[in-house]
């Protein structure tokens, strides 16, 4: 049976999106049938890291609506053939995202997919309720620092009281952390919290870290997901992390500081 699985975080700018698009594109590009659906609606940016704004006709407020059908709407991916986009509606109000009709929706994509990512815009907004509440599966962003650390952890509470599964008394969603934005040398020298220290707050499962690099900025600005620039530490990073989400034995990596040889300290050189 077809899984939902939402991208979500208490705080803005933590790497949602950049997460939701590698995520879909890992599980296709290891043969599962995947959507990626943007939740985001006023503002719409997974197209753009999707490279595929200029293909948007309708979005998922049309569909909703029955402005157009899901087949309109779905956006089939030029790199995988067995991945789909549905884009967020840059025009339209969120109180459009009505539960009932989510679920519907979402209900209609289980029917030709085996894993449904949900893009959800930060915060506790109507938006962001509607993108939680039929989830089977969530993985957590967040950035190494308290105030990311402390809005996720609210999006927790919200996990095991608001959603479908909660209110009707299912298995609870299952909780995963995706740490972004990390710099092992910066934890060193103390200007943000370790991987152990988020750990300790939010006690859910580490699902994957992702180093903080140029990569990901450009990967978005040329309209690719980052997972698909192969040797770059995030691409390879969010390989892992879905290695790791389909069950998969991978020992976590970019949680420690590149070590400098001796010449290289000898000689004053960085890492």
């Amino acid at each position: 049976m077809a899984k939902i699985i939402v991208m979500t975080s208490g705080k803005g700018g933590v790497g949602k999106t950049t997460s939701s698009a590698a995520f879909a594109v890992g599980l296709a590009a290891r043969g599962h049938r995947t959507a990626v659906v943007d939740f985001d609606v006023g503002l719409r940016n997974l197209d753009i890291v999707m490279g595929c704004e200029r293909r948007v006709v309708y979005d998922i407020v049309n569909v909703i609506n029955g402005e157009a059908t899901l087949r309109q709407a779905l956006i089939r991916d030029k790199r995988m053939e067995n991945l789909s986009i549905l884009a967020a509606s840059q025009t339209k109000d969120k109180e459009a995202l009505e539960l009932d009709a989510v679920g519907k929706l979402l209900d209609e994509l289980r029917k030709d997919f085996d894993y449904i990512v949900c893009d959800s815009p930060a915060g506790i907004e109507k938006g962001a309720l509607a993108a939680l509440y039929y989830a089977d599966e969530a993985i957590i962003v967040t950035n190494p620092e308290v105030s990311s650390v402390r809005d996720s952890d609210r999006i927790l509470g919200i996990l095991s009281s608001k959603s479908h599964r909660a209110e009707k008394g299912e298995d609870p969603v299952k909780e995963h952390l995706l740490v972004t934005r990390y710099d092992p040398a910066r934890v060193e020298q103390g200007e943000m919290l370790s991987v152990e220290d988020v750990q300790e707050i939010l006690a859910i499962k580490l699902l994957g870290v992702i180093p903080e690099s140029q990569a990901v900025l450009r990967a978005s600005n040329i309209g690719q997901p980052v997972i698909l620039d192969q040797g770059t530490t995030p691409a390879q990073a969010y390989e892992d992390a879905v290695g790791r989400f389909l069950g998969e034995t991978i020992e976590q990596r970019f949680v420690k500081a590149a070590r400098r040889s001796f010449f290289a300290r000898l000689m004053g050189r960085p890492a």
